[in-house]
């Protein structure tokens, strides 16, 4: 159910999202449920009928719902995968290049980079909502989706205290909480707690499988839980991961030396404690900051002097902007 006191009425322009997939889908029809003015497009028909025929304002024909954004000056959501990216922008670029964009994408800095090499004049906004599921596609879209969740919006020393607002508010009409970010540290921490348990738990799946069925018939919960979002369709999750090659590989040499240190004390020692206490006091402490309500960014005027840095520091202490 759709939670409309929650949505900023800041939140005033029509709002454009190009892929409906599980993220560009949920927020087409939070938007639209809430009265929003929310139109989409996607590549596939079938997924353009499914949406039609539940409702919703979608399209399979680029140029016009890029016209279309182009006219009502609306916020364009690139809501794709990272490898469909650089068509889309030169279709945004061709067609509506005054429009202001934002992402739903996973990784910051790769898209950045791609938006300034493809649209140089384009205005951009990045973000990433930290919520999904192991599915995908229209199917499985929810409204309720972001209820509740992060969601980084780009927070630069350059960043236009008017176009960060706008994307801003997009979040909080989304229903999530506002994490100001810069790019590259929005990566290492996406590699940190995303996209490295992707490949963890492919690893768990993998060793778990073993040469026979007898494992799998006596998994429970530790081996579900651990290796849930390796249910994710590996073209996804290969987008998803190799797009943030650079930070995963830091954070993947981090894991490797942590298991070889464990699995040297247990051959020698016969003891994993050291790994055992470092995770478990870790995970207490994200039950800590997760458990609680989030304390929200004070005392910070978007558009005054320093804003950008007083936002990232502030959300570095865990805390989130509210509006």
């Amino acid at each position: 159910m759709c939670h409309a006191g929650f949505v900023s009425a800041a939140l005033s322009r029509p709002v454009c999202i190009l892929g409906l997939g599980l993220i560009g889908g949920s927020l087409l029809r939070r938007l639209a449920d809430a009265a929003i003015p929310a139109f989409g497009y996607n590549r596939s028909a079938a997924t353009v009928d499914a949406a039609v025929a539940d409702g919703y304002d979608a399209s399979g024909d680029l140029a016009t719902v890029l016209g279309r954004a182009a006219d009502d000056d609306a916020l364009i959501v690139l809501a794709t995968p990272f490898t469909a990216l650089a068509a889309i922008v030169d279709a945004v670029r061709a067609e509506a290049p005054g429009c202001l964009l934002t992402d739903v994408v996973s990784v910051k800095e790769q898209v950045a980079d791609l938006i300034a090499e493809r649209h140089p004049a384009g205005r951009y906004v990045g973000g990433h909502p930290m919520a999904g599921t192991a599915q995908s596609g229209w199917a499985v879209t929810d409204p309720a989706l972001f209820d509740g969740a992060m969601w980084m919006v780009t927070t630069h020393d350059d960043t236009d205290a008017a176009d960060w607002l706008t994307v801003a508010h997009l979040a909080r009409a989304a229903g999530a909480y506002v994490v100001p970010a810069a790019n590259d540290a929005h990566d290492r921490a996406a590699a940190a707690i995303s996209h490295n348990p992707h490949l963890t738990a492919a690893v768990t799946a993998t060793v778990g499988a073993g040469e026979s069925d007898l494992a799998l018939r006596l998994a429970a919960g530790s081996f579900r839980d651990g290796t849930r979002v390796a249910g994710t369709a590996p073209d996804l999750q290969r987008a998803m991961l190799e797009a943030n090659s650079i930070a995963l590989l830091n954070t993947l040499s981090e894991t490797i030396d942590r298991l070889t240190a464990a699995r040297d004390a247990l051959r020698d020692h016969g003891s994993v404690s050291v790994l055992v206490e470092d995770g478990h006091r870790a995970r207490r402490k994200y039950e800590q900051i997760a458990g609680a309500a989030p304390q929200a960014i004070t005392e910070v005027q978007i558009g005054s002097d320093g804003w950008q840095e007083q936002l990232r520091k502030q959300a570095h202490q865990a805390k989130v902007w509210v509006g």
